[in-house]
């Protein structure tokens, strides 16, 4: 029987690059809690590992863009080792400040040097398209990536919080330091799949989130991350109401079963429709299946109802980042994938915002109308962004760039 998947990993070194990156890219999950969890246990005030956790996890998400534009410059290895080095240096520095009670200034200041860890799911996924450009494994390949980051926000935050609880507060911030360590320096040193430096005057004209069909994909994806958050937030929220909190985690886990499953089933399939029309239907289908959580009222109810929501997640973002291949100048693709992930992590701290504020004041059910009113935004700008999505990658470059490219 054809098995898509493991066409993608007999390409010699894929799977090295793979597992590789995984490791890596646990620290997005484990760094946040593990600060938080880390602190609050030291220090014992919630609001302080609250605030240096936010320092990391904002300047990362302000700093990352700006770090894969210089890697599609400058190449992933010349990047990725130099703020890698910075990161876990900030990291270590972290964790002896914690230990030893060093001042308060000091856990900021190095929360904010740490988050120069560069996007390890855009350097991964800028790896396949190199293999795959313009080939139906590339699909396949964006799908295995979708289903191994939701894998990462399971396993890491869970990770993270158990280490630190079982062991020692530092144990989980540990952990995350020496799996960015050496999943990133297993990543580097496989460079016969790092992809080629384009040339440099096609990406200097401007940052990446300049060009539309960019900016229709970033802003749609904002929603969708806050649809998430959303239903994290309101699941505890619920079964605390109900007397069940201990079935958060089992809530939380099925909605992601869901989305890694459908994303599995579609990144199998080679879809021929217009990868915008796609994106917009897995869309309309994450706005329709919010609605049952409104009424779902017991347990049972609310883990069938997270299940289903999340059934379209996965098949979004693959779809999303396959646009973001084909829309975006080779030159700025990992800028490009960068901004997409970075909104998607905006949209979870709005949405768990924003859905905190509205369970306090009007109860845990109606949480979940932040998930309904976030599925339609996305819903809409994705449609109205159809003839965007649908264009050629020189039309959002100037001229001058767009014969250069010729």
């Amino acid at each position: 029987m054809h098995n898509p998947y493991g066409e993608i990993f007999r390409v010699p070194g894929a799977k090295g690059f793979a597992a590789a990156a995984f490791i890596a890219r646990l620290p997005i999950a484990m760094a946040p809690i593990g600060i938080v969890a880390m602190l609050s246990q030291t220090r014992g005030e919630y609001w302080l590992a609250g605030a240096v956790s936010a320092t990391f996890a904002l300047t990362n998400a302000f700093v990352a863009p700006q770090l894969s534009r210089q890697i599609d410059r400058l190449g992933q290895t010349a990047v990725a080792v130099p703020t890698t080095l910075v990161s876990v240096l900030a990291f270590a520095i972290l964790l002896l400040a914690t230990h030893y009670n060093w001042p308060v200034w000091t856990l900021f200041a190095t929360a904010f040097l740490a988050a120069a860890m560069p996007s390890v799911p855009a350097m991964v996924r800028a790896r396949w398209t190199e293999i795959f450009r313009d080939r139906p494994e590339l699909n396949t390949a964006f799908a295995f990536e979708s289903v191994a980051d939701e894998m990462v926000y399971i396993a890491g935050a869970s990770l993270s919080v158990g280490l630190s609880v079982a062991l020692f507060p530092e144990a989980g911030m540990l952990a995350s330091t020496l799996f960015l360590a050496f999943g990133m320096a297993a990543f580097i040193l496989q460079r016969s799949s790092e992809p080629r430096v384009r040339a440099p005057e096609l990406a200097g004209g401007g940052s990446a989130i300049m060009l539309r069909p960019v900016q229709v994909i970033t802003l749609a994806l904002i929603f969708v991350g806050s649809i998430f958050a959303t239903a994290e937030v309101s699941a505890v929220a619920i079964t605390k109401e109900l007397g069940q909190p201990t079935a958060a985690s089992l809530v939380i886990g099925v909605y992601a079963a869901g989305s890694l499953i459908v994303g599995l089933i579609v990144g199998a399939l080679n879809l021929k429709a217009p990868k915008q029309r796609l994106l917009a239907i897995a869309i309309a289908v994450v706005a329709l299946t919010t609605l049952p959580l409104l009424v779902a009222d017991t347990v049972p109810l609310l883990a069938l109802a997270i299940f289903v929501s999340g059934v379209a997640i996965s098949p979004t973002f693959i779809m999303a980042f396959g646009l973001i291949e084909r829309r975006v100048p080779e030159a700025m693709l990992t800028e490009g994938i960068t901004w997409v992930m970075t909104g998607i992590g905006i949209g979870m701290a709005l949405g768990a915002f924003i859905a905190g504020w509205v369970v306090d004041n009007f109860g845990a059910q109606n949480g979940f109308w932040v998930s309904v009113a976030a599925g339609t935004i996305s819903f809409i700008v994705v449609l109205l962004g159809q003839k965007t999505l649908a264009g050629e990658p020189d039309n959002e470059l100037p001229q001058a760039q767009a014969q250069a490219a010729e």
